[in-house]
């Protein structure tokens, strides 16, 4: 399960190694806090127009790299809290769909190499982790979702994406072209779709030097084991 605030954060974060593992035959869910409808630079711009509109190039994104399915939480985009409500909502997508790893951002890095993260990536990887433990594995945490037949989970690994603190590397070199095509599917959001492939490419070369590959893609991976 892939946890993110905004639509296209999953496919400038980790789309390429999310792809190699659906091209695999793992199942991925993607599940966006927030509908992006604060994404855009005319004030007069309708928020629930952009957000429909976003929602739709998300989905889209979605196909390209194999998802089963998107879930758009509808939290106000640039307001996102890591909330008792935020946290149920996760902690009942965990406990449905039960997935082996959680992908989220790292919600302990604020500043680095001139980068601010986005207020709302560090909310939703707060939430994200906070709901993978204690609330997913605890059956006393929103006791009445167990009561009503979602039990309780154990996620296995956290996977950190976006982090200053990288303890693993994915070899995207066969699926780098997933990730470019998802990201066109993002045309609003897209300012210089003439630079976005080398942009993207040049992301995954650095990565993948790491590991002597051609591409990748960095992450901090907690093992809950």
């Amino acid at each position: 399960m892939i946890i993110v605030a905004h639509p296209d954060d999953a496919d400038f974060g980790p789309a390429a190694t999310i792809a190699r593992w659906t091209g695999a035959g793992s199942a991925a869910h993607l599940v966006c806090c927030t509908s992006g409808d604060a994404g855009g630079e005319d004030p007069a711009t309708d928020p629930l127009e952009l957000a429909r509109l976003r929602e739709a190039e998300q989905r889209a994104a979605a196909r390209q790299v194999g998802y089963e399915d998107v879930t758009f939480l509808h939290r106000p985009d640039g307001a996102l809290q890591n909330d008792l409500a935020l946290r149920e909502q996760l902690v009942t997508l965990i406990r449905t769909f039960r997935p082996d790893a959680v992908v989220t951002m790292d919600p302990t890095v604020l500043l680095i190499d001139g980068y601010i993260q986005h207020t709302d990536h560090r909310a939703a990887g707060l939430a994200a982790v906070d709901a993978v433990y204690p609330a997913a594995r605890n059956p006393m945490a929103f006791p009445h979702l167990a009561l009503g037949g979602l039990a309780a989970h154990s996620v296995r690994w956290v996977y950190l994406f976006w982090t200053d603190k990288p303890n693993a590397w994915v070899d995207i070199t066969e699926t780098i072209d997933v990730k470019i095509a998802a990201l066109r599917e993002h045309a609003s959001q897209i300012r210089k779709p003439e630079e976005l492939e080398g942009r993207v490419r040049e992301w995954g070369r650095e990565a993948g030097e790491v590991i002597g590959v051609a591409a990748g893609e960095a992450f901090r991976i907690v093992d809950l084991g």
